[in-house]
């Protein structure tokens, strides 16, 4: 007997479940060579067991914590359902990670061990366990080496797996006492601002992320195993829950992308039927495939304006006139299946989230025949709180009702409050910050919206990113960055503008945009050169104000700088899952910001 996800008492044993039910069949996929290699639900289950016995073996302890760093791959999956199953806690870390913020980690959650993939990583990994006060165990997905003996082991993910008698029913019997109410996981905000918390992130959390996510497979779209391809890092809350728990609650199969330089061949080859994506994708996406459209010649540019334009009368009049029709259906057999198969063709759903997505975006990839649904959530919330569904009708300025089991309540000032088995059970170790955003029961997000007359959730801003003016007028900075990283020469940028006169912008302009501009001037391909140059600035504002022209007088961005660098994780002016950290840029650039207002 199949049992639901409000009969499972936590994730292990929601895996042990859907492995017994599906035995041989392929579940967790890597690229090997030309060809994917899967590993069986059975396989899998075998090897979580060993290890977790292996874990015990090692003299972790229920509740212990363990680190994991590692790019998405199968062993990802297995070390963290090996975690669990052997009673500790994972705490997902990211491979970004400098040694300070491995260090950080480590010693704020107290790790006993720590798994890492391969010796590249481990370079910055080793040095932070060596200094932490209680990591000193090492787990390594390939063979690890060390300079000099050390009070740290190694040891080799396979050996142990390897030298432990396979007992899938006694670790599924033992993971039967960890309860809905166990911490599952610590997971670190990556934070647009200040240190990263650890969100205490329960079993029982996890689980009606999954039930809610499921309800709205099962009841809006067609039956079927579903195919997903994991790109967005495992350490990050959405991809945790949504890219791994969800196919395994649901009997997916997972396909671990070779990394986003080969993402588009990977979809080729994967076809994918659900994608879990962020919005900054869909923006490259989009601005990849206007240009290749633009390079085939003017039928093709000609499609794509019609699609463009049936796409937006069929969103605002809810369906196409009748005179409309056929020129539709030429586009559905010339024009969108080509489309539609860049995505591997069986793409029934790609979901956005971690961040807001501009409604122009969404719906450019609706009228191209691909559905496109945004949800909204935050790690605090395990991390999905609501999303858009076809049966309550897709709107790209919302994001859905929220899922099953979510009650949402916007307090007086706007802020969105959320209750439900979803919520953490707060920060490790922090009780300050955790009083301040639970308060009976319900958590208090940061973010500003309302519910629409279908009880979808509008999201206007984060509270603490609002500008406010010198006038006390209130400006939401993502809705004007959204609009200006649409335009071809401008890649990324931020606002600035609070209690001023007005906004300023901090720009980096497109670098395939820079070099075509340069390139028809006879200029070299060199971004310091041209960033010096009036004539290359005079473009880039020129851009902005294409974008005030559609801006209210208090939006309107009157000058901008343009960066030094690109935003990256790297430099840290970007957080892992790609949004702007202000705190960051504002120390970087913020003299020559407030010189614009001077000029």
């Amino acid at each position: 007997m199949v049992r639901s996800f409000e009969d499972f008492p936590n994730l292990v044993s929601m895996f042990f479940s859907r492995a017994r039910q599906h035995g041989d069949a392929p579940f967790l996929w890597r690229k090997h060579g030309d060809g994917w290699q899967p590993t069986s639900w059975a396989e899998t289950a075998r090897q979580v067991a060993c290890l977790a016995e292996a874990l015990a073996g090692l003299g972790l302890n229920r509740g212990d914590r363990v680190a994991l760093v590692s790019e998405n791959r199968p062993e990802w999956c297995i070390a963290d359902l090996a975690i669990m199953a052997a009673g500790c806690v994972t705490v997902p870390t990211y491979t970004t990670n400098t040694e300070r913020d491995h260090l950080h980690i480590l010693e704020n959650a107290c790790a006993k061990a720590v798994f890492v993939s391969t010796p590249k990583l481990a370079r910055t990994l080793l040095p932070a366990v060596v200094q932490s006060s209680e990591c000193r165990t090492v787990i390594g997905f390939e063979p690890l080496r060390i300079g000099q003996q050390s009070d740290v082991t190694l040891y080799d993910l396979d050996r142990l797996v390897a030298d432990c008698p396979a007992d899938v029913t006694a670790a599924e019997q033992r993971a039967e006492a960890l309860t809905r109410d166990d911490l599952a996981c610590i997971i670190y905000t990556s934070g647009t601002g200040g240190a990263p918390r650890g969100v205490m992130q329960h079993h029982g959390g996890i689980l009606h992320n999954v039930a809610g996510c499921f309800d709205i497979i099962a009841n809006d779209f067609p039956d079927g195993t579903e195919t997903f391809l994991s790109f967005l890092p495992l350490s990050h809350a959405y991809e945790h829950s949504g890219g791994q728990f969800l196919p395994i609650g649901i009997g997916g199969q997972i396909y671990y992308a070779e990394g986003l330089e080969k993402l588009a061949s990977n979809i080729e080859e994967v076809r994918p039927t659900i994608m879990v994506v962020v919005p900054r994708l869909f923006e490259v996406l989009r601005a990849r495939m206007v240009k290749t459209i633009e390079k085939q010649g003017k039928a093709a540019q000609w499609m794509l304006e019609q699609a463009l334009r049936l796409g937006r009368v069929r969103y605002e009049r809810g369906r196409l006139p009748l005179y409309e029709k056929p020129l539709d259906l030429l586009l559905e057999r010339t024009f969108r299946p080509k489309v539609r198969n860049r995505f591997g063709g069986r793409i029934k759903a790609m979901v956005s989230g971690g961040a807001p997505l501009n409604s122009d975006v969404g719906l450019f990839f609706q009228s191209l025949g691909l559905t496109l649904l945004q949800g909204y959530g935050q790690t605090e919330a395990s991390p999905v709180i609501s999303c858009n569904r076809p049966g309550a009708g897709i709107r790209m300025d919302t994001v859905g009702p929220p899922l099953k089991g979510v009650e949402v309540r916007i307090a007086e000032d706007g802020e969105i409050l959320v209750r439900g088995e979803l919520v953490m059970h707060g920060y490790w170790r922090n009780d300050a910050e955790t009083a301040r955003v639970l308060k009976q029961g319900w958590l208090h997000t940061g973010d500003v919206g309302h519910l629409d007359d279908r009880g979808r959730l509008v999201i206007t801003d984060r509270k603490k990113d609002i500008i406010v003016n010198d006038k006390g007028d209130n400006v939401a900075p993502q809705r004007v960055e959204g609009m200006l990283t649409l335009q071809p020469e401008i890649f990324q940028a931020m606002v600035h503008g609070d209690r001023r006169p007005h906004l300023v912008g901090l720009v980096v302009p497109d670098p395939e945009w820079a070099r075509t501009w340069a390139a028809a001037r006879g200029l070299p391909d060199d971004p310091a050169a041209l960033s010096t140059s009036h004539e290359f600035q005079r473009a880039m504002m020129a851009a902005v104000d294409r974008v005030n022209a559609n801006l209210s007088v208090i939006e309107r961005v009157r000058r901008i700088i343009l960066a030094d660098a690109p935003f990256t994780v790297e430099n840290e002016q970007l957080t892992p899952s790609l949004k702007i950290r202000r705190h960051v840029l504002r120390g970087v650039y913020a003299a020559r910001l407030e010189a614009l207002y001077r000029q």
